[in-house]
């Protein structure tokens, strides 16, 4: 049985209109809250907001029944929370636990509740979260912010940037003979743990084999080609790199057909044995494949295709980027595209697999103008540019502020030139701010796993920086209202 929130106060509960939050505080905390705090206020977001957690709900579970989960609320808090302030699991737990406004926003009472979550609980709920339901609250958090920004006014022109940058997955840096140990050391670790299931003792050493491949591994990592002038000298360090990773192949090749020589032998119905068989299948495949690449890269002087890298076994959507960045020669993750509003709002994102910007540049404004139709013109840099894109973008705005590649022709200049270009082009550069914003509250590496989890820690990267941006606002404004009572 789960609910969105407690509907009856218990005794020394604050109800959540009631909570007094620090207005003087410069913390992520307060302006996050003071953002929840607006949208649960407003009956209209808050019922809107309430329909959507109903859906973190699984369909086919009897609310009826079974144990208790953690209200939908809390989950909605507790999410913003890490996001928006950058902190892992560990963290949150801790604030969770002994932050006593945030205890006060997540229904607890000011005094004698002492319920004390725990770690596994706040994994398992947070991850109930989708992209979708998350793009959708933030959705309901900008019309609000909309509303308060605009009041009554009668241009309401949304006036929009459009920028990407790369959020990184969390994976070393890949090389084919590192990935080959990672594949062999997971294909080591389920085995050894399917022959304990089978009563099966022939990888009763599998630590130690594993121990041994490390050190050819270390051997054929710290052969360094020689920066002599002397060929001779230049040949014979050739010959001890071929023959240390040689050794290191030797060895995994042996550790591959003596793993397949023992699923050759097992025959199950357990689906959980077959899950862990499946995966050993997978890892070995991933080692016949760096196997092959080292072969070809080291010993037959092959340069590897890009498209034929991996980046990580286990971050499998990992891709290596290099955008060109002083200092940043390249960057392991997936690059992610927003469009940010002139009050700071992120109005859509999407997140780019395999894409560069001109491939998403008509798309993403697409999507934005579906759901906020008032959106007049969009500033873009270069990178988005192509003669397509020129045409149909111009289609979907009043003003494109999209500069050419390469040299312009005397038109364009004219239209580069003008005063009108250049002031979109000087305010293009707050998008800057809004994706270092970003960066700095959660976005610069994606601790979650898998493609699924990247999007969702993006898309509740996103709200949470929409309800800091609403809740800064809301704060400034009753400050001055307080300074305007304190003067009389």
């Amino acid at each position: 049985m789960r609910k969105v929130i407690e509907s009856q106060l218990e005794f020394g509960q604050i109800a959540i209109p009631e909570i007094k939050i620090n207005l003087d505080s410069r913390d992520e905390i307060p302006k996050i809250l003071i953002g929840l705090q607006a949208l649960f206020c407003d009956n209209q977001s808050r019922a809107e907001i309430f329909k959507l957690l109903e859906k973190l709900i699984p369909s086919n579970v009897n609310r009826k029944n079974g144990r208790k989960g953690m209200h939908l609320w809390k989950i909605l808090v507790l999410g913003m929370i890490r996001l928006g302030c950058d902190w892992d699991y560990d963290k949150l737990l801790d604030i969770a636990n002994n932050h006593r406004t945030l205890r006060l926003m997540l229904g607890h009472s000011e005094f004698g509740d002492e319920y004390v979550y725990k770690l596994q609980t706040l994994k398992d709920n947070i991850s109930l979260f989708t992209p979708e339901i998350l793009d959708e609250i933030s959705h309901i958090a900008v019309e609000y912010g909309h509303n308060l920004f605009f009041g009554n006014g009668k241009n309401k022109e949304l006036r929009v940037s459009c920028d990407s940058f790369v959020t990184e997955t969390d994976v070393h840096f890949p090389t084919d003979i590192s990935l080959l140990l990672d594949s062999l050391r997971k294909v080591i670790t389920l085995i050894m743990s399917l022959c304990i299931d089978l009563g099966i003792t022939e990888w009763r050493q599998g630590k130690y084999n594993f121990k041994k491949i490390k050190r050819f591994f270390r051997k054929a990592q710290q052969t360094k080609r020689s920066t002599a002038k002397d060929p001779a000298k230049k040949a014979k360090r050739e010959k001890l790199i071929i023959a240390a990773h040689n050794e290191y192949l030797i060895l995994a090749k042996s550790v591959i057909e003596k793993a397949r020589e023992v699923l050759l032998l097992t025959s199950t119905i357990d689906i959980c044995l077959q899950i862990k068989i499946d995966q050993i299948l997978k890892y070995i495949e991933y080692a016949e494949k760096f196997i092959d690449q080292i072969n070809r890269r080291v010993i037959n002087g092959e340069t590897i295709p890009h498209n034929e890298k991996v980046f990580s076994i286990f971050e499998e959507h990992t891709e290596w980027i290099s955008k060109g960045k002083a200092g940043v020669p390249q960057q392991l993750g997936i690059r992610v595209c927003i469009v940010r509003d002139q009050f700071g709002f992120i109005l859509q994102h999407k997140v780019m697999e395999h894409q560069t910007d001109d491939k998403v540049a008509v798309s993403i404004i697409f999507d934005a103008k579906q759901k906020f139709k008032n959106i007049k013109s969009c500033s873009f840099d270069k990178g988005f540019h192509s003669p397509a894109n020129q045409k149909d973008l111009g289609e979907l705005l009043d003003k494109v502020i999209l500069p050419v590649k390469g040299r312009l022709s005397e038109k364009r200049k004219a239209i580069e030139y003008s005063e009108e270009f250049l002031e979109a082009r000087r305010k293009h550069s707050a998008v800057e701010s809004s994706i270092s914003a970003l960066q700095n509250h959660g976005l610069k590496k994606c601790p979650d796993h898998g493609i699924n989890g990247f999007k969702r820690y993006v898309s509740m990267g996103m709200l949470a920086r929409n309800l800091q941006i609403l809740g800064h606002a809301i704060q400034q404004k009753e400050l001055k209202l307080q300074k305007k009572k304190c003067w009389g």
